[in-house]
């Protein structure tokens, strides 16, 4: 299987300093492949986890003060954007490479998302059988965050997280660099299947 084919320079562009200095190595030497594989991998997820995926390459904003530490290929059930919904992203950043469950704070009915986690959190709880889970909410970028045991606790402080008047949740596996560089599809893949459970719930509110 391909690796996904980003080199130790792509990773190094997110220690650039100056917005467009950094944004236009974004725009140059990783967003082409983010687009690339968004078209190839949003099929396979499609048939590995039975519905349908759309993919969208993050957009960053000029008006923004600092430069992105990450970006993003987003997978959503919208071809017109996913910012609204639960998604599943694959983000590279100046640590590595990171396959993720998203709900961002401006996502449509987190209320109702919150409530059905807490609810479903003894099924969650079963489905994961405690699996090492990364935190990425407000993490530096810089190194990896560390991992959790995805137990009743995970995923009612979950279900806490996205009740909060401006929560959301981002959450998943990552690959230092010197993993990232090797990483295939099909390991990609795979980390989005085991996020799958919870993905669900999260669909299941926007449809």
């Amino acid at each position: 299987m391909a690796t996904l084919g980003f080199s130790r320079g792509d990773f190094e562009v997110f220690a650039i300093e100056g917005f467009n200095a950094r944004m236009g190595k974004i725009y140059e030497r990783i967003r082409p492949r983010l687009v690339r594989l968004g078209i190839e991998l949003a099929p396979e997820l499609s048939r590995k986890l039975h519905m349908e995926f759309f993919a969208h390459v993050a957009k960053h904003m000029r008006r923004t003060v600092n430069p992105p530490d990450e970006t993003w290929a987003a997978f959503g059930p919208s071809p017109r954007g996913y910012k609204r919904y639960g998604y599943l992203a694959l983000c590279i950043s100046g640590a590595g490479i990171h396959a993720r469950a998203v709900v961002k704070s401006d996502a449509d009915k987190r209320p109702e998302m919150a409530r059905l986690i807490k609810s479903k959190s003894a099924e969650l709880e079963k489905y994961f059988r405690g699996t090492k889970i990364q935190q990425y909410r407000n993490w530096d970028c810089r190194i990896l965050p560390d991992s959790s045991a995805a137990g009743p606790d995970f995923f009612d402080g979950l279900g806490d997280a996205l009740a909060k008047k401006t929560g959301g949740i981002d959450v998943g596996f990552g690959w230092p660099v010197r993993d990232a560089l090797k990483v295939d599809r099909a390991e990609v893949l795979d980390a989005f299947r085991e996020l799958e459970p919870l993905y669900r719930v999260l669909r299941s509110v926007a449809s």
